[in-house]
């Protein structure tokens, strides 16, 4: 069978972010199985017009028209037709050459990628935490108008993707997401205080981007995969429980309604769940770091402290009152984060940013994507003057 295998066309969205590098690095691995397309990268044009040089794409899409412009006067982009922004990513999210794109840019910048990927039927290799939490049912909506497909990248929802396949409707009791807990799982509120950026992004386990690892270290990132789930999977966030697994070896589990659980293990590298999600439903072995249980340490878990990490409590709020408010969580939140990695708030303002937030913006229908982007466009300028009134307090 293996002369007969077609190679897939891939649209690479975040191209040079962590996610999108090691989606390049997965595709040399398999070896002709897939091909790049096209990519999108951010403002390291550099790295973009070597991503470009490696994989000769037909499209690459910079971020902005100076980076547009850079990439058109580059060696290693002639040949190559260079688009820009929002407008250049949506355009080869839905290139009819493309059966896969790969959602691996950071935060909002992803929603109308995946929309126009959706209507158009792709199947979407779907990285970002925020596009299904800010806007749930315009992405629903996409899929089914176009047959789209979302498979996760997430270690933890491909777990679950994996763990579902085959399981009848109605059979899921409770979904069990993990969590490694961060570099701060046994920190006390004193210690969190003095948490600098530097600390912060010490992760135990992970090698990821920046967002995500301080996600993590406040367990916002969970509070984020508990609305992913509700998106991806249709399962009631109340029935979504967190635990902490410091080994990050246990990805995610999945009880049934008859009292048995399945669950997910493998090493904590990224380019797992990548290829699965590229491959989808093969499996091939790419040489990747493999399992082994007898040398892995034993296989721990412990319920979340939500005083100490009041991210996972504004999450559950913002699923319990749904509309926008989950949108303006995820803003709020990356504001917060970018302000705390600058050095202008600390660790501890992240969430009661978030909160601020949350309890003062309005809180809409999120049926249509211009009420969301309104929502987030809101949400981020107050979180922007909360840090502000923490920046001015700090220099006091």
């Amino acid at each position: 069978m293996g002369s007969e295998q077609t190679v897939r066309n891939i649209c690479v969205l975040g191209s040079t972010g962590s996610i999108g590098t090691q989606v390049l690095d997965v595709v040399e691995r398999l070896q002709g199985r897939v091909r790049v397309r096209s990519l999108a990268g951010g403002r390291n044009i550099e790295l973009l017009a070597e991503q470009v040089r490696r994989f000769r794409p037909h499209f690459v899409v910079a971020s902005d028209s100076e980076g547009a412009a850079a990439l058109r006067e580059h060696p290693a982009c002639a040949g190559v037709e260079v688009l820009c922004g929002q407008e250049g990513m949506c355009r080869i999210a839905s290139d009819p050459d493309v059966e896969t794109v790969v959602v691996g840019v950071q935060g909002f910048a992803g929603l109308r990628p995946t929309i126009a990927a959706a209507e158009a039927g792709k199947q979407i290799a779907i990285a970002s935490k925020e596009v299904l939490v800010a806007a749930k049912e315009p992405v629903r909506r996409a899929v089914r108008k176009g047959g789209a497909k979302l498979i996760p990248v997430d270690s933890e929802h491909s777990a679950i993707f994996q763990c579902l396949t085959g399981e009848p409707e109605g059979s899921v009791e409770r979904i069990i997401l993990t969590a490694s807990g961060g570099p701060f799982a046994r920190a006390t509120r004193e210690q969190m205080a003095s948490i600098t950026p530097a600390m912060a992004l010490a992760h135990p386990t992970w090698k990821m981007g920046q967002k995500v690892t301080i996600d993590s270290a406040t367990l916002m990132n969970k509070g984020l995969e508990i609305l992913e789930a509700e998106a991806l999977f249709g399962v009631d966030p109340q029935k979504v429980d967190v635990v902490i697994h410091p080994r990050s070896i246990v990805h995610s589990l999945v009880r049934f309604v008859d009292g048995s659980v399945k669950a997910q293990l493998g090493v904590p590298d990224m380019r797992l769940p990548i290829q699965y999600a590229l491959l989808y439903p093969e499996r091939v072995d790419t040489a990747l770091p493999q399992l082994d249980l007898l040398t892995c340490g034993p296989l721990e878990f412990h319920p979340p402290d939500e005083e100490r990490f009041p991210c996972l409590r504004l999450a559950r709020a913002a699923a319990r009152r749904g509309g926008t408010i989950p949108a303006v969580m995820s803003a709020a939140d990356d504001v917060a984060v970018e302000a705390f990695l600058d050095g202008r708030i600390a660790f501890l303002d992240i969430p009661d940013i978030i909160e601020d937030v949350m309890e003062r913006a309005d809180n809409e229908p999120a049926e249509e994507l211009e009420t969301i982007i309104r929502a987030d466009y809101r949400a981020r300028e107050m979180a922007r003057e909360a840090v502000e009134k923490r920046s001015r307090a700090a220099v006091r």
